[in-house]
């Protein structure tokens, strides 16, 4: 049963073979890395490296693939060149696409330490986020998770967003609490 579209089924959906339904699913653990069509990979690279602190892993002709601090992927971002001709992402404007990526960080010291090259600043309650566009304009959230075992009924019954204090959040959590 599909519980977004309950009407769906799994006939809807021919790109999944039959050895996909029958319960073998791996569960996934997580996002191990994202590539990106860029119009400049130097820029971007630049940017990356600069803003976010990646480090390059590799360079080759119109491609990069960067890898986060502290990250233990071969490499975190891949960055591919489509020209400078190219036009902005319609994404979710006109056409169909990715919103954003975002980024967890460890600690709310990590995230205090992105807000000074960071200026949106959203708390979503149970996470702290901070977010940016980089030179082509795609979006991306930098998160603090909140431990589940602080989660509480005022972070919880908090339905709207609201801007990020990070000090407040820093009395609350403590700066150098791993996130959940």
């Amino acid at each position: 049963m599909n519980l977004v579209n309950p009407g769906l089924t799994r006939h809807d959906f021919p790109f999944v073979t039959d050895n996909l339904t029958k319960g073998s699913l791996m569960a996934i653990h997580r996002l191990n890395h994202a590539v990106l069509y860029v119009r400049d990979v130097a820029r971007s690279v630049a940017f990356y490296r600069e803003i976010l602190g990646f480090e390059v892993v590799i360079e080759i002709d119109g491609a990069a693939f960067l890898r986060a601090g502290g990250s233990t992927n071969d490499h975190d971002l891949g960055l591919f060149s489509v020209g400078t001709q190219a036009g902005p992402s319609e994404a979710g404007r006109s056409t169909v696409g990715l919103f954003h990526l975002a980024w967890e960080v460890e600690t709310l010291r990590n995230l205090v330490e992105l807000a000074q090259r960071l200026t949106d600043a959203i708390d979503h309650h149970v996470t702290k986020s901070l977010y940016g566009q980089d030179p082509d304009g795609l979006k991306f959230e930098i998160a603090w998770v909140v431990p589940s075992d602080q989660l509480d009924e005022a972070a919880l019954a908090r339905p709207d967003d609201t801007p990020l204090d990070l000090d407040r959040e820093i009395a609350r959590y403590g700066a150098d609490t791993p996130g959940g």
